[in-house]
């Protein structure tokens, strides 16, 4: 892991795969509450394929935990101080469910520094009712813990067939869940309860993924619908008897579809 400084003085966590300058590039960006690790199974079935940063967003993991307000903008352009950093110039870029709120961000604040973007489980807004609805889970995580919020977390994440089979993957999760800095998480929730990126969505022009779980009802199908139909020229892709978190369930089937972008975004 390299920790390096972004603007405000932020350090950001950062494991980075480097293949070299023939490689295709791709960057990678968690779901609320998670960090760098939720991405290693897509990654190891990309290995030897493309140069891959993931990183820990700030208030996440190994990055630090600055107080104050959180806002998509600024996940966005730690993401872009980063690419400055190890001296990347242009990237494929793709987030998962908060992830995915900071790529689309970032694809359309930084469009000179991307190549191809993936949304995955993910949203341009979470509706009228975003702000009460992310405050509320706010303010119980700062007056009852993070383990109150844990089996509401377990239910969205995964099909309850993948629950069954694969506790280890689970029983991760919700150790890196409760992992979490209180503060943090909760400034997180208020940032994605504000966040409205549907304006952003016709600045997009660069070759796109949507990607969702068939059951995700954290991030439904027609939220993902509102992407794909938003950006033109998008590709739609639903994960059958998947849920909220495809990379951690489906990661072969997410791993292709980054694959195929990359490819697509290379020979564009």
């Amino acid at each position: 892991m390299r920790h390096l400084r972004v603007q405000d003085g932020t350090k950001i966590a950062a494991d980075i795969r480097d293949l070299g300058m023939s490689a295709p590039r791709l960057a990678l960006v968690h779901s609320l509450a998670m960090d760098h690790a939720f991405w290693a199974p897509v990654i190891e079935h990309l290995a030897g394929y493309a140069s891959i940063v993931a990183i820990d967003a700030r208030g996440h993991g190994q990055s630090d935990k600055p107080t104050g307000l959180y806002q998509v903008g600024l996940m966005a352009q730690d993401l872009s101080d980063v690419i400055d950093a190890i001296g990347w110039k242009s990237v494929v870029v793709a987030g998962a469910s908060m992830g995915g709120c900071v790529a689309l961000q970032f694809a359309a604040s930084y469009a000179d520094k991307v190549c191809g973007l993936g949304l995955i489980d993910t949203t341009a807004w979470y509706g009228e009712s975003a702000p009460t609805d992310w405050a509320a889970r706010a303010a119980r995580a700062e007056t009852e813990g993070l383990s109150a919020l844990v089996e509401f977390q377990r239910t969205r994440w995964f099909s309850d067939e993948f629950k069954d089979r694969h506790r280890d993957v689970v029983e991760r999760c919700v150790e890196t869940f409760l992992r979490n800095d209180v503060s943090a998480f909760a400034a997180t929730c208020k940032m994605l309860g504000a966040f409205d990126g549907r304006p952003l969505l016709s600045a997009v022009k660069c070759q796109t993924t949507v990607v969702v779980g068939e059951e995700d009802y954290a991030a439904p199908e027609a939220m993902a619908a509102a992407l794909h139909d938003g950006i033109a020229g998008s590709r739609f892709v639903l994960i059958p008897r998947a849920r909220h978190l495809t990379p951690l369930e489906t990661p072969a089937l997410v791993a292709d579809e980054l694959r195929a972008l990359l490819s697509a975004a290379a020979n564009s």
